[in-house]
């Protein structure tokens, strides 16, 4: 994070504007409507500015920027057309340790003016660092458009009531789901549609109805987290991982949805490597039966789908044996996320009628496995956790009837910006594993499908988009596309 987001009371505060253009009334107009009082520096002024200045609404200097006009502003914005004196503007700032925004060279600077939707006394602001003003202004027009002018007041209905709930909750967990309770039922849509009246009085009434002391029942949320990429992600999902108290998940968890969680909800690690669990199965199990037993709503998140090779039935066993009430969201399993981003279609009528996911070892270890059933032809095979067993995976199937050169493709990290594609056949295919560095998560795909992703490939993240591509079962050589 290259900036740290947060808001500033700057009513009544002297902020300095150095610039008379355009930009300088842009900036002139967000600080006025925060309350700061400002002084502008500048030997011209466009016309809007002099307009200001002219009501007596700002503190003009008609002159050029002097290095003593920096003392005593809380705020200072460099917003000439003078690269040069923009940089002595900030280098004076910092030197007094100042914040100082420098229009169109956030780099320059120790703050970003944001875009901002105003929904006072709910504010959003939307900033992309300075990479890109454009972005973040379409950001903004896209939030604006779905987020309701209406929850100012809603927001303002429960700032007028926060003291009447903490005294009536002495908990802060129960004041939590009260409100989460209210923000997300009938009172809140009564604000929505334009009955404020019949808001309060409902909010009035549930807080006298309320127990001061209510007992929570706790839940486990088992949820599919998908292949990687945050977009896939369900409406459910994201809703349930923004109300959950605790988070238990997986190693295959990416970095990017596990942030989508509740800031404050308590993170447990359950992370399982070949030989190397965090947590074994059974203790994972009977953690989620106790976290939901002191009335925590726990969110089990798992990569990909919970009940595709994700141990989701064993995990609810336990919970139907205890008692605790779950939900299951299901998430895009890595077969089909993988395959979609590769550009290898699980099935295709030239190529593939069937398809089969297969866990590349068992409960014990081993790899012994229904090798008559998959060696055949016109059909898909999608190995799970098989890049320890590759080198028995495509001798065995070559023994059960597959020739040699049947494609296959190896998928490390689908559907993220780290995605790798390996293209080789059941012959090359563990020297691609051996001669590439290739680590899990990494997913196998063995069929003539896999000869269509050279033609079908559409998402080529980072240097992949300049690699070569190596058509291994025609050519035969082995690299990375």
């Amino acid at each position: 994070m290259k900036f740290l987001p947060f808001f500033y009371d700057i009513r009544d505060r002297r902020c300095l504007i150095v610039g008379g253009g355009t930009i300088g009334a842009r900036k002139a107009a967000m600080l006025r409507e925060a309350g700061a009082r400002v002084t502008l520096v500048a030997a011209t002024l466009c016309d809007e500015l002099a307009a200001l200045a002219e009501k007596g609404v700002i503190d003009y200097q008609a002159r050029n920027f002097e290095d003593t006009d920096i003392e005593g502003h809380l705020l200072i914005v460099a917003a000439t057309d003078d690269e040069q004196v923009n940089l002595r503007i900030a280098t004076l700032a910092k030197g007094r340790d100042i914040p100082v925004n420098v229009a169109d060279n956030a780099g320059q600077g120790t703050v970003i003016l944001p875009s901002v939707i105003d929904r006072s006394p709910v504010q959003i602001a939307v900033t992309t660092g300075g990479a890109s003003p454009m972005l973040a202004r379409m950001i903004k027009t896209r939030l604006e458009s779905c987020i309701p002018s209406t929850y100012g007041r809603l927001a303002s209905l429960v700032e007028s009531y926060r003291e009447q709930v903490k005294g009536k909750f002495a908990k802060l967990t129960a004041r939590r789901k009260f409100w989460e309770a209210i923000l997300s039922g009938p009172i809140a849509e009564q604000v929505l549609s334009g009955r404020d009246d019949e808001a309060e009085a409902l909010l009035q009434q549930a807080i006298n109805d309320a127990d001061a002391d209510p007992h929570f029942k706790g839940e486990v949320y088992l949820v599919g987290a998908g292949p990687g990429d945050p977009d896939l992600l369900s409406f459910r999902a994201l809703r349930l991982m923004q109300q959950a108290d605790v988070v238990v998940y997986d190693r295959l968890v990416s970095k990017p949805i596990l942030e989508l969680v509740r800031r404050d909800a308590e993170r447990i690690y359950a992370g399982k490597e070949r030989s190397k669990h965090a947590i074994p199965q059974e203790n994972i199990n009977q953690l989620l039966a106790d976290l939901a037993k002191q009335d925590k709503r726990v969110l089990r998140l798992k990569g990909g789908d919970p009940f595709i090779f994700g141990r989701g039935g064993e995990e609810i066993e336990t919970l139907i044996e205890e008692g605790v009430p779950f939900q299951v969201v299901p998430g895009i399993t890595a077969a089909a996320g993988c395959a979609s981003y590769s550009g290898i279609p699980l099935t295709h009528r030239d190529y593939a009628q069937a398809c089969i996911f297969v866990t590349g070892h068992l409960k014990d270890d081993t790899i012994d496995l229904n090798w008559d059933m998959l060696a055949h032809q016109q059909q898909t095979i999608v190995f799970y956790m098989g890049l320890q067993g590759v080198k028995v995976i495509c001798e065995q199937l070559i023994k059960h009837g597959l020739t040699s050169k049947t494609a296959a493709a190896l998928i490390t990290k689908g559907t993220t910006p780290d995605q790798r594609v390996l293209i080789g056949d059941l012959d090359t295919l563990p020297d691609l594993v051996k001669n590439n560095d290739v680590k899990p998560p990494t997913l196998i795909i063995v069929g003539d499908v896999v000869k269509l992703h050279e033609k079908l490939r559409w998402f080529k993240p980072g240097s992949d988009i300049e690699a070569q591509a190596i058509d291994t079962y025609t050519s035969g050589k082995i690299g990375p596309i």
